[in-house]
C-alpha cells in the first residue's frame, strides 16, 4: 500500500440522506483527489443533488461523514465552507448589478478587497474586459458562466463544486468552459461536477462515479468504466453505433426509462 499518496481534498464516507421515509442517498462513499476533475453522473432523481447539497452543508445528512480539506463539514462548518467554492447558477446573481460590482461584492464576502486595477485584470482574464459596466443580466449564458467561475474561485479554495455547469450553453461556449475548468485543475483546484453530458464526462473528467437510486454503481476513469462493462448484455443492447460509448454504459447500468 502506497502511504505517500496525498490526502483527498474531499472525502465522503457512508453518506445517507433521507426525506422522511424516502432514502435519497444510501451509503455513498467516494473521494476527490488533489488536482482532479471528478464527475458525478446519474439520471434525474438518482441522488446527485442531495449528495452535492450535503457536501455544501445545505442539508443535514441522516448519517455519514464529509471532510473538505481535512475539515469535518458538520463539526467545523466554517472551515469546511471556506475551503470550497460553489459555482452558482446564473439566476443566483443580482441581474441589476454590473459585472464589476458582482465580482467585488463576492470578493468582499470572502474578506478580499479588490482594487479597480485588479478587477480589470480579472475581467481581462475571462475575456470580458469591455463588459465590467454591463448589467449581469445583459451577458450571454457563456459569459455569465465565466463570471460564476471567477466568483467560485476568487478565494482560491482547494475544492470547487459545479452543478451541471454547461447546461444550456452552445457548443462553442461549452468547449471554452471545458478549457477553463481544466485550467482550474492545472492551477491546483480539485473539482467535483455533476453533469448529464456523457461527452463532457469523457472529455474533462479524470474519474467519474455513476449513481442511481441513491447508490454508487461504479467509480473509475471513463475509459476503464467503458472497458469493464462493454461485454454486459444490457450495455450491448444500449449501443446504437456499434462502438461502445460511455453513454451506452450509462444507459445499460441505469436503464433506458425516462426519469421525471
Amino acid at each position: 500500500m502506497n502511504t505517500n499518496l496525498p490526502s483527498p481534498v474531499l472525502q465522503v464516507a457512508n453518506l445517507n440522506v433521507s426525506y422522511g421515509s424516502f432514502k435519497a442517498v444510501r451509503d455513498v462513499s467516494f473521494d476527490v483527489r488533489p488536482g482532479e476533475i471528478f464527475g458525478l453522473l446519474g439520471p434525474n432523481g438518482a441522488g446527485k443533488t442531495s449528495t452535492l447539497s450535503a457536501i455544501e452543508g445545505l442539508l443535514k445528512p441522516t448519517s455519514g461523514a464529509i471532510y473538505i480539506a481535512g475539515f469535518d463539514n458538520r463539526k467545523q462548518p466554517l472551515h469546511a465552507r471556506a475551503s470550497m467554492g460553489v459555482q452558482f447558477q446564473s439566476t443566483s446573481f443580482q441581474p441589476e448589478l454590473t459585472v464589476s460590482e458582482i465580482i467585488r461584492l463576492y470578493a468582499g464576502i470572502h474578506g478580499i478587497s479588490l482594487s479597480a486595477e485588479r478587477t480589470a485584470e480579472i475581467l481581462a482574464d475571462i475575456k470580458l474586459e469591455d463588459s465590467g459596466s454591463k448589467r449581469f443580466g445583459q451577458l450571454s449564458g457563456g459569459q455569465q458562466q465565466r463570471v460564476s467561475l471567477v466568483i467560485a474561485t476568487i478565494h482560491q479554495p482547494p475544492l470547487v463544486l459545479m452543478d451541471e455547469p454547461t447546461t444550456g450553453l452552445d457548443p462553442q461556449s461549452r468547449r471554452q468552459l471545458w478549457v477553463r475548468i481544466e485550467a482550474m485543475r492545472d492551477r491546483g483546484h480539485s473539482i467535483l461536477l455533476t453533469t448529464h453530458s456523457m461527452e463532457e464526462a469523457e472529455s474533462i473528467c479524470d474519474r467519474i462515479a455513476i449513481i442511481d437510486h441513491g447508490q454508487i454503481i461504479t467509480i473509475d476513469t471513463p475509459q476503464a468504466i467503458i472497458d469493464d462493462n462493454r461485454e454486459r448484455p444490457e450495455v450491448i443492447r444500449a449501443s446504437r453505433r456499434g462502438k461502445i460509448t460511455l453513454e451506452d454504459v450509462f444507459i445499460g447500468l441505469t436503464g433506458s426509462a425516462i426519469r421525471s
